[in-house]
Parts: structure tokens; C-alpha cells; sequence
């Protein structure tokens, strides 16, 4: 394999499974050190819903003995990470009998798109405005607009997705407000089906990107400067060269580079901006099966929703880093 070495994939396999093994750690300790009892919670949700529940200190004693929080917290670690080996992330507090894989199952195709069309669009159009703003042949006009654009940029995703939603779909009825896709619609092959989907889905995309295609422009704009300056670039406008071609073939490709690098180390903070955005729009992804698990504190649900996203995104960083010299030739991992 070009560029690539065993010595370096190895190396980076072993990094990739250690991630994974202290963000797993991680999040089996911190629900546990929140206040409150996960059994306890779950009656008094219960009291709520039917009024006085019967014999509660019996039913969260008997709870507690099925979920194993009456263990040490080293057997409960022992067992979590044996059962993360197996893919077996046990049952919801909050919904039993219901698995926990089950849930992540139904909500992790809905994440997985919602993040794949908001990355690609954000990446793409970031970089092609960032690339307008340092060219020097593009008008004025279009120079003064991009920044005013970039308004949303300094505020929380949170606060992006309510002002959209209250101008598009409460005042102006242009899209849903809520779910991600029409009522009586069932998931299926089909064009209705999809473009209700796409429809839904418009304002989440939207949000995450007017909060995040800011940093790309103004990373994108440094590297087009940066590589403005270069001799290979003084050589092409000697030549003669068609400005758009060296826009193209020049600029942008080699200024490029380093935002795909960017792109792996972002992918995190893009998957908890959306986490929130998910629960506004109440969209059936894992964003929302995590707010939900947080306030009901469902430890089983905690640990595996954020686990999966953790592995996905460790995942994706993985691939990135080892594609790299399959993008840039000039970079080789064969000393390292």
C-alpha cells in the first residue's frame, strides 16, 4: 500500500481501540457520579403517570438486583465491557422490556444521514466560500455578502434551530416543525416516502450547517492565501494560465489538504452539536435517545447510545487519516 506502512497501521489500530476503550470507560463513570437513583426515578415517573404505586420499596429493590446496580462498581465495569465485546448493551431502564440495541437500531440510520448530508454540504460549501472570498477575481459584492452570512456562526446550534424554527415553520408554515417524515407514512422504498424524508428534513440540515460552514470559509480563506504566495503560483499566472483553471488545479487543490485533515478532528464536535438539534426538532435519531436517557436517567440506554457514536466517529477519523496518502501523494507514513 502506498504511502502506508504495517508498523504505522498497526500503530494507529492500537490508538483507534484505545480511544474507544477510554471514552467507554468514561461514559460508564460519569452517569454514576450524577445524583439520584436511575430505579428510583423510574417510579416516581410511574407515581406520576397512576398515582400511588404499591409495595415501591419491594419493586426498586428487586429492579435494582435486575439491572445489577446492587454490585460493586468493578463488577458492573467487568460486565459492561463484556458486554459491549458482544454488542449486547442490555435492556432500557426507562422502556423495558425493550433492548437497548433495539432503540439504536431504529435511530441510527435517521443520525447517520442527518450527519452525512449536513458534513458534506457544510464542508463543500464552507470551502467554496472561503475559496471565493481570498480569490482576487471575485466581485466585491459577493465579498461583503459571505461574511454577513457567517452571522450564525457565533451562536449555539441550539439557538440556530429555534430561531429557524420559529421564522420557517411556525410563522411562515414552510416546513414541520417536528419528526422526520409525514404521519401515516410507513419507512419504505418509495418516492413519496423520501421526499417527505428530504422534506423533514431541511431545517435540521440547515441549522447544522449556517452554525458551522463559518469555520470552514475562514479556514478555507488562510490556506487560499497561504497558497497564493507560492512560487508554483507565480509560474501559472506567467504562463498565462486560465484563472479559473488556476483557481481550480492550483489553489484549491493544494489548499484543500489541510481541511480534510480538519474535517477528521471536527467530526466529533459536528456529532454533539447535533445531538441537540436532533432533540429541538424532535427527529427520531440518537440525539434524542440520548436526552431522553439523561433525563431519566437511564444508564444502560447512556452507555450505549454514546458508545456507538463514539466508535462511528473514531471510526471515521480512522478512515480519514488512512486515506490521506491516497489524496495527497507528497504524504508517506513509511518512516513512521
Amino acid at each position: 500500500m502506498d504511502g502506508l506502512n504495517t508498523k504505522y497501521l498497526v500503530r494507529r489500530l492500537v490508538i483507534y481501540l484505545l480511544t474507544i476503550w477510554m471514552s467507554a470507560t468514561i461514559i460508564f463513570c460519569i452517569p454514576r457520579l450524577a445524583p439520584g437513583d436511575p430505579i428510583a426515578a423510574m417510579i416516581s415517573r410511574m407515581s406520576q403517570q397512576a398515582g400511588y404505586v404499591e409495595n415501591s420499596d419491594k419493586i426498586i429493590e428487586g429492579w435494582r438486583k435486575r439491572f445489577g446496580l446492587d454490585d460493586t462498581p468493578l463488577t458492573q465495569y467487568r460486565r459492561y465491557l463484556r458486554n459491549l465485546l458482544r454488542f449486547d448493551m442490555g435492556y432500557s431502564m426507562a422502556f423495558f422490556p425493550t433492548t437497548v440495541s433495539s432503540m439504536i437500531k431504529r435511530a441510527l440510520p435517521w443520525t447517520l444521514g442527518l450527519l452525512l448530508v449536513s458534513t458534506i454540504v457544510t464542508f463543500l460549501l464552507g470551502n467554496f466560500l472561503g475559496a471565493l472570498l481570498a480569490w482576487q477575481r471575485t466581485p466585491k459584492i459577493v465579498k461583503m455578502i459571505i461574511p454577513a452570512t457567517m452571522v450564525f456562526t457565533s451562536i449555539p446550534s441550539v439557538l440556530a434551530a429555534i430561531f429557524l424554527l420559529y421564522v420557517f415553520a411556525f410563522r411562515l408554515h414552510l416546513f414541520p416543525f417536528r419528526g422526520a417524515y409525514g404521519r401515516g407514512l410507513q419507512p419504505e422504498l418509495s418516492w413519496e416516502f423520501i421526499s417527505s424524508v428530504i422534506y423533514h428534513g431541511i431545517l435540521p440540515v440547515s441549522t447544522i450547517v449556517l452554525v458551522s460552514f463559518g469555520y470552514w470559509a475562514l479556514g478555507m480563506r488562510g490556506m487560499m492565501i497561504t497558497v497564493e504566495g507560492e512560487d508554483y503560483m507565480h509560474l501559472a499566472r506567467a504562463k498565462g494560465l486560465n484563472p479559473f483553471y488556476t483557481l481550480y488545479r492550483y489553489m484549491v487543490r493544494n489548499a484543500i489538504l489541510p481541511q480534510v485533515t480538519a474535517l477528521a478532528i471536527s467530526l466529533g464536535t459536528m456529532v454533539s452539536g447535533q445531538i441537540l438539534v436532533e432533540y429541538i426538532f424532535s427527529y427520531p435519531g440518537m440525539g434524542t435517545l440520548i436526552f431522553t436517557a439523561i433525563r431519566n436517567q437511564d444508564f444502560n440506554m447512556i452507555q450505549g447510545t454514546l458508545f456507538v457514536l463514539i466508535v462511528a466517529t473514531a471510526t471515521a477519523v480512522l478512515v480519514i487519516d488512512l486515506i490521506y496518502p491516497f489524496i495527497d501523494p507528497r504524504i508517506s507514513y513509511e518512516g513512521g
